[in-house]
């Protein structure tokens, strides 16, 4: 859950390029079925089946916890390697991009709302946490016309350290290990609140720099509109051109100040 999709998918019979640039011809040719998707694929089918074992024989049998911890801990590790085959072998499809973030937010968002149903994990954890990647998804959506929010080394950190602490809430502990989960689960919350407020930061900076930049190139356009009619204008005459240009200035002066502003 990094914040910018890297699943996808790819092959078009074209030997990959390692580290090569994501263009459009990539994502245009790419196949559906390739590793990075079928590992999304699979994480997604894995929810189902992690909350089935974690709720079997009334949640607290240690064996059937254990396999739930293993089917998340599977999860958790095809979104790194999804992740990695995209982003060094161009295997990129709309699919991806749409179907990586809602796994990683399904398979987590499972785990911390059945923990917190079998009282293992306190509510407020969890809707910390569920609200913080609602809240950012949203803001994604909010500044995407003008701009994507890159994934940032805290949202990586975040992600870690949240799938660490469900991971060990999952597993049957006692005694320091008990006390341990808790430290680190708090080091997620942290974390989450605290990246979650940089990205609110980074998103109003990307939608103010994003409105300028159209401010300004309506700035722009409106002083060639001026320039083009003021040499009609003096073709029509110096009446015609005067009033012409008058009112032209003044919407390219306001245009202007608009950007200005706008900075």
């Amino acid at each position: 859950m990094t914040g910018v999709p890297a699943s996808a998918a790819g092959g078009s019979g074209a030997k990959p390029v390692r580290g090569g640039k994501l263009g459009t011809a990539a994502v245009n040719q790419a196949s559906l079925w390739n590793i990075a998707n079928i590992l999304t694929m699979v994480r997604l089918l894995l929810v189902p089946g992690f909350v089935l074992l974690l709720f079997h024989d009334g949640g607290y049998d240690p064996v059937w916890r254990a396999f739930a911890w293993a089917a998340f801990a599977v999860a958790m590790i095809t979104d790194l390697f999804d992740g990695h085959l995209a982003r060094a072998y161009n295997l990129v499809t709309d699919f991806g991009k749409i179907a990586d973030p809602i796994a990683d937010k399904a398979i987590m968002g499972a785990a911390l709302v059945s923990l917190s149903i079998l009282g293992d994990l306190p509510w407020w954890i969890t809707g910390v946490i569920l609200a913080r990647e609602l809240g950012i998804t949203l803001m994604r959506f909010w500044v995407i016309r003008h701009a994507v929010i890159p994934a940032s080394r805290g949202g990586k950190l975040k992600t870690l350290a949240q799938g660490t602490a469900a991971g060990m809430y999952v597993l049957v502990l006692t005694g320091p290990l008990a006390t341990l989960r808790l430290w680190v689960m708090m080091v997620a919350v942290v974390l989450t609140v605290v990246t979650g407020l940089d990205y609110v930061r980074q998103a109003v900076v990307l939608r103010r720099q994003g409105l300028a930049a159209e401010r300004a190139a309506e700035a722009e356009r409106a002083e060639e509109a001026l320039q083009a009619t003021a040499g009609t204008a003096a073709d029509a005459g110096p009446a015609a051109g005067a009033v012409a240009g008058a009112k032209d200035v003044h919407a390219a002066a306001e245009a202007r100040d608009a950007a200005e502003a706008e900075r």
